[in-house]
């Protein structure tokens, strides 16, 4: 039996150079998108130290104003987080929810999805998703409506996975027949997307959006934002992140402490600038990870979804403007192609494994296994891989290679 170790020096050097382990691919890498702005930013904070205004004022007032001309919104209200977000936008849409009321959205998503809708007072309805983009289906939806839970839908909650839209023209047709129906856009991953050339941000009567650290928006913390072009749900946003204060100290309703900081502010303003190029790139990569599993040979064209021809990838509506907040394949025997990949180093993350009607906190819904079977297919067979504008060509071809000879 040969070894390494039997091996003589040149012989050794050439059994490396023939079986070498590939360098690692991050998931996601921060340093790089920091480096070219670190000057830029560290600039912006201290001014913001300088200015010691830390929590709302000058700083949060200009992004705001920044942030709702890129969604072409009439205005922008700065939060804690994305979770905030939703919850504000929900909550300022109506006076109040009684417990009966239904928010529909969607069973394939971050949870904050439905525990802000619950947090807003209301319940949690769910409908089945696109199996080829992943968003909320109308078509769903429209069942949904049709039955004696929807009757008491007050409001809908499409949420833009991945960085494309939900399908607008669905959901603004099913508005026309629902007067009186909200519309609210979960937009969280998916700032600088677009729907026949509308910004998310304008597409519903509110949005929300996070700017966690992973975004394509990236804060240096948590912190959100709605968008509206309802002066009224602007102005009770803005009430309800402050206590439910109109003015110091008198507070006319309930609300919270969700303000953004304004060194949150500072970066965001600073990065806002930089974001189209950013989420070109992010389209570049998308088409590159196209190519090369094409030529990989293990990659289906087809777009129904399915695994039995090789791995599915993403799919983008011709309506839509894809960000590509994350490239999710659906993959074949997918948890030991993600522990392949791992040992390899290579980033992966499951977006996401429990479908959230059949999370544990929320068992009380009545939910069951095969409510919705294109969300519960979809838990068991996503993976996003590594995306964000800086990475490389050479590490792309890092993991599609890694996948084929997986499979191979």
């Amino acid at each position: 039996m040969v070894t390494l170790k039997s091996l003589k020096l040149p012989e050794m050097y050439h059994a490396f150079v023939s079986n070498p382990i590939p360098s690692p691919v991050p998931m996601l890498d921060f340093s790089r998108q920091f480096a070219p702005l670190r000057q830029e930013i560290l600039d912006a904070i201290t001014q913001v130290c300088d200015s010691q205004q830390f929590i709302l004022g000058p700083r949060v007032a200009a992004f705001e104003v920044a942030a709702a001309a890129a969604c072409a919104s009439a205005f922008a209200i700065g939060c804690a987080s994305g979770t905030d977000g939703l919850w504000l936008a929900l909550t300022a849409a109506r006076p109040r929810y009684d417990p009966h009321d239904g928010v529909i959205t969607s069973p394939f998503s971050f949870f904050a999805s439905a525990s802000a809708i619950l947090r807003a007072g209301a319940r949690p309805l769910f409908a089945d998703i696109d199996p080829r983009t992943f968003n909320l289906s109308p078509e769903s939806v429209a069942k949904v409506l049709r039955t004696a839970a929807g009757q008491n839908v007050k409001a809908i909650l499409p949420v833009h996975l991945y960085g494309q839209c939900a399908d607008w023209d669905g959901f603004a047709a099913i508005e026309r027949d629902h007067p009186g129906l909200f519309l609210i856009e979960d937009a969280a991953q998916a700032f600088g997307a677009s729907w026949n050339g509308r910004p998310a941000g304008s597409l519903g009567h509110a949005a929300a959006f996070s700017f966690y650290p992973t975004k394509n928006l990236a804060a240096f913390g948590e912190a959100g934002l709605v968008t509206t072009s309802d002066s009224h749900l602007d102005q009770r946003a803005r009430s309800l992140r402050s206590h439910g204060m109109t003015r110091r100290y008198f507070h006319d309703e309930v609300g919270w402490n969700c303000r953004l900081d304004a060194i949150q502010a500072a970066v965001l303003e600073v990065k806002l600038r930089y974001l189209p190029q950013g989420n070109q790139q992010r389209r570049e990569r998308a088409v590159r990870y196209d190519e090369l599993f094409q030529a990989a040979g293990i990659a289906t064209t087809s777009t129904a979804a399915s695994t039995k021809d090789g791995v599915v990838l993403p799919w983008t509506d011709p309506r839509a403007t894809h960000i590509f907040h994350q490239y999710v394949i659906r993959a074949p025997r997918r948890d030991a192609l993600r522990d392949y990949l791992t040992a390899r180093r290579i980033g992966s993350e499951i977006y996401y494994p429990v479908p959230i009607h059949l999370q544990a906190a929320l068992k009380d819904l009545g939910y069951n296994p095969g409510d919705f079977p294109h969300a519960e297919l979809a838990a068991t067979e996503v993976l996003a891989l590594p995306m964000y504008p800086e990475l490389r060509d050479d590490e792309q071809q890092t993991v599609v290679e890694a996948i084929r000879t997986f499979y191979a």
